[in-house]
């Protein structure tokens, strides 16, 4: 085996670990759950091999199985792709209209963000999705929207079985004009089925039943979210910076006017750029079709106002207590405790006597970046993340330029 053979079969194993998570394990406990039960009850309400009805249903249900595990292993192997390390626009002038990523050492390409989980830069990344333990991107968001879409399908009709084969087992009613029971004037002859439904087989329904209802629920909210933006051509992600271009623009009465460059203007049109027969998605991931009123940096420009407007807003607070990280917090107060952000951002620890720039909070809460130290700066060491607002307090210097600041705004 030469080197780069090796340097493959280390990557596909690399790969092959992200099922060693949380997520994947549930989703797929979930997913088996459901499809081994309907399969099951399939056989115990609705022999397949008696009737064509029967057949037709048990083998809708192997299918619905197989796509739903087919486009979540594609979502979660194939990825969302990543911008190259080091990456720099072809143009060199380009580079001025684009933020700079100290970890990936590179420029980040239009609609990319670095994602603190996977450490890259990830082209038109929506989110970072534990289910998949993955992000969802350019790549691969054509397979993770059809998952969405499939799994609820596929819980419905397998909720559908769970529900016929307690009501026909608990009643005994097997005959409803299409199944296995032929009646005659005389006497009445039941197809018993070849598995026994006892106390435990009805426990697992019913549990089975529970899992489906909540996935058909919880998984087709998510879908329906994902088609709102896809068809408007945005990410999840995008969809806030443009709420925050409205709210800087409406901020300062600056009078102008922000359109989103990726709208391509039909929902049709949108839709293909995510949806292709070939399973490939259009673009490179770098270079993306604009609005004719727009242009490729129009998006990064905004980015670029946006964030040196939170350098201006942040607030310099100082560490009065000290924090160690955790989630929820018992010493820190009911109200922190129960009333931490629901966001999968992270949280920092906290020493006494530290500085934090605060861009953002809760009434318990805030967010904010600590500053570090010449050679961790450098080095692109970032620490950001949520900590409890009784653990820092003010700094009165930055309370007098945050006045003088407001009073230079109305004047």
């Amino acid at each position: 085996m030469n080197f780069k053979s090796a340097i493959i079969v280390f990557e596909n194993l690399s790969e092959v670990r992200r099922l060693c998570h949380w997520g994947p394990i549930i989703a797929l406990t979930v997913i088996s759950v459901c499809s081994s039960m309907a399969m099951l009850d399939s056989i115990i309400w609705y022999w397949p091999l008696d009737t064509t009805s029967g057949s037709i249903n048990f083998i809708m249900l192997i299918n619905w199985t197989v796509l739903i595990l087919y486009n979540y292993f594609n979502a979660m192997f194939v990825g969302p792709g990543y911008i190259p390390l080091e990456w720099k626009p072809e143009n060199q002038q380009d580079s001025m209209y684009l933020q700079f990523c100290r970890v990936c050492q590179g420029y980040k390409a239009p609609r990319s963000h670095h994602c603190r989980k996977c450490n890259r830069c990830v082209m038109k990344m929506d989110h970072h999705c534990p289910w998949i333990n993955n992000c969802c991107g350019h790549r691969n968001h054509a397979y993770f929207t059809a998952f969405l879409l499939l799994a609820p399908l596929g819980c419905i009709h397998a909720a559908f079985i769970f529900v016929m084969t307690m009501y026909t087992q608990l009643y005994d009613r097997i005959s409803f004009g299409w199944s296995t029971v032929k009646l005659d004037m005389s006497a009445r002859h039941v197809h018993y089925p070849i598995m026994p439904f006892g106390i435990a087989a009805f426990a697992a329904t019913l549990f089975a039943l529970g899992l489906a209802l909540g996935t058909t629920i919880a998984v087709g909210m998510l879908f329906y979210i994902q088609m709102k933006v896809i068809l408007r051509n945005k990410t999840s992600i995008e969809v806030w910076i443009e709420e925050k271009a409205r709210d800087r623009i409406q901020y300062y009465q600056t009078g102008e006017e922000f359109i989103f460059p990726y709208d391509l203007g039909g929902r049709w049109e949108n839709f293909k750029q995510v949806f292709t027969w070939s399973g490939t998605p259009e673009g490179d991931g770098i270079e993306w079709p604009v609005n004719e009123k727009c242009h490729q940096y129009n998006l990064t420009i905004e980015q670029l106002k946006q964030k040196a407007d939170k350098r201006v807003r942040s607030v310099q607070y100082r560490v009065v207590e000290d924090y160690n990280g955790a989630w929820c917090p018992l010493g820190k107060g009911i109200n922190t405790f129960f009333r931490s952000p629901c966001s999968d951002e992270p949280r920092i620890k906290l020493t006494k006597g530290e500085i934090i720039f605060a861009t953002r909070g809760t009434r318990w809460w805030m967010y904010g970046d600590k500053v570090l130290d010449e050679e961790q700066t450098k080095a692109g060491v970032r620490v950001r993340g949520w900590f409890p607002r009784r653990c820092a307090e003010k700094c009165p210097c930055d309370s007098a330029n945050a006045s003088a600041s407001e009073e230079k705004k109305v004047k």
